[in-house]
């Protein structure tokens, strides 16, 4: 295997990745209660206007505003109750001068009313007589026809991600099959002799797949659909034909491990293998994670990952969830970043970005992060940790008491 030969930083090969994608994927219809964080793939409009009558906002009288104007506590506004509005139903009567008919919130408002007076400024005299304290204006208290969304209205515009509440807007409108854009299908290849699936008892030299369930996660919680095509032994055949399989079954492919510069790599030669244009950078300016491959093979985006957990989670942190978004025909979120003095010296080397994972520890001064050294294949470094701290390309390192910002998990 060659040594690195084009070494870059992480956001010049997603560059070059995303230069190459066709997004966003194709749409898919589904139902509306499994449209939560999806993104829509078309424009929704509304297909009538909501709500589609006039409704009152509180409970109280249904009135011509009119004749409440100047009325107060001293010398009120009697009016004449002639009914009461049913819910579920259009009122059988109209409001005509000089009257009133009790509704309750969300009642259709009656024909000839265009106010609603609140029960709380009214006082009922007997079964017909209700005196009225203070004057309301046209439209108050009341919700005009398509005052929520007009028909024909956009509601929601291509590229928006559904939230919960959209899902009860959209319940509103009647719209119970929602347009949006298919989930990246991303294949996981793992590969060596020495990883073993994590039910079972690793004989001596193994170690339990720690990074299919890791990037399992990282890829449902943004988004994706994983697909885990299990570990190939370390031949290159084998590894070959696992590839193959899953690069046709998916938008995207990652191998979880066999990135690493050395005889037992195949990684390198099964992509190279897997079609034009092939590797695009084989390292990243990064650590931890330098032995990283990144091509693009048969129209699709393919990632060769390190072995070691902690770099693997890393890599995939800075180029996997970026890749699961621009699919979908997303920017990536902001990282959440929390503010924080460093509780020891990182170490650090020009010419490379450290990625250091930490703890957050809030004290009466303000937050502290305090760096979790570790070697990449402890991967309680990570399950320990709050987040990362970037030591930047140009620095040698970081110093205790330094101000930097942690990039939290979350």
């Amino acid at each position: 295997m060659p040594e690195f030969f084009t070494v870059l930083p992480p956001e010049d090969a997603l560059r070059r990745l995303r230069g190459h994608l066709q997004i966003p994927l194709p749409a898919e219809e589904v139902p509306l209660a499994e449209a939560l964080g999806r993104v829509l793939a078309e424009p929704l409009r509304a297909p009538e206007p909501l709500p589609a009558f006039p409704r009152s906002t509180v409970d109280g009288y249904a009135v011509r505003a009119a004749d409440t104007f100047g009325a107060t506590e001293g010398l009120p506004a009697y009016l004449r109750v002639i009914g009461e509005v049913p819910m579920g139903r259009p009122p059988a009567f109209r409001v005509g001068p000089g009257e009133a008919a009790w509704i309750s919130t969300g009642g259709m408002l009656p024909e000839g009313a265009d106010a609603v007076v609140m029960v709380e400024r009214t006082q009922r005299l007997d079964e017909e007589t209700l005196e009225v304290f203070r004057p309301v204006a046209p439209g108050e208290n009341v919700i005009a026809v398509g005052e929520d969304v007009a028909a024909g209205a956009v509601a929601f515009p291509a590229g928006h991600r559904v939230r919960p509440q959209d899902l009860g807007a959209l319940a509103a409108l009647g719209i119970v099959r929602v347009p949006v854009v298919r989930r990246p299908r991303v294949a996981l290849v793992g590969s060596g002799d020495e990883i073993v699936p994590p039910d079972r008892t690793p004989g001596p030299g193994q170690v339990r797949d720690v990074n299919t369930f890791s990037l399992l996660g990282l890829i449902r919680q943004h988004g994706g659909e994983p697909l885990p095509f299990g570990i190939a032994p370390d031949r290159l055949e084998d590894l070959e034909a696992m590839a193959r399989r899953a690069l046709a079954a998916a938008d995207l492919l990652v191998f979880t491990a066999g990135s690493s510069v050395g005889t037992r790599d195949l990684t390198a030669t099964v992509i190279t293998r897997l079609g034009s244009p092939g590797i695009l950078a084989h390292g990243l300016a990064i650590k931890p994670g330098k032995p990283t491959l990144v091509a693009f093979c048969d129209g699709k985006p393919v990632l060769g990952l390190p072995g070691n957990p902690v770099s693997a989670f890393v890599v995939a942190r800075m180029l996997l969830v970026p890749l699961l978004y621009a699919m979908q025909g997303l920017e990536p979120p902001a990282p959440i970043q929390q503010p924080a003095r460093l509780t020891h010296n990182i170490p650090s080397a020009p010419g490379r970005i450290d990625w250091v994972p930490v703890r957050l520890e809030r004290r009466e001064d303000g937050w502290w992060a305090e760096p979790l050294f570790g070697k990449s294949n402890l991967i309680f470094t990570l399950a320990r940790s709050d987040g990362l701290v970037m030591v930047p390309l140009d620095l040698n390192g970081l110093q205790a008491g330094d101000r930097v910002e942690v990039w939290r998990w979350d």
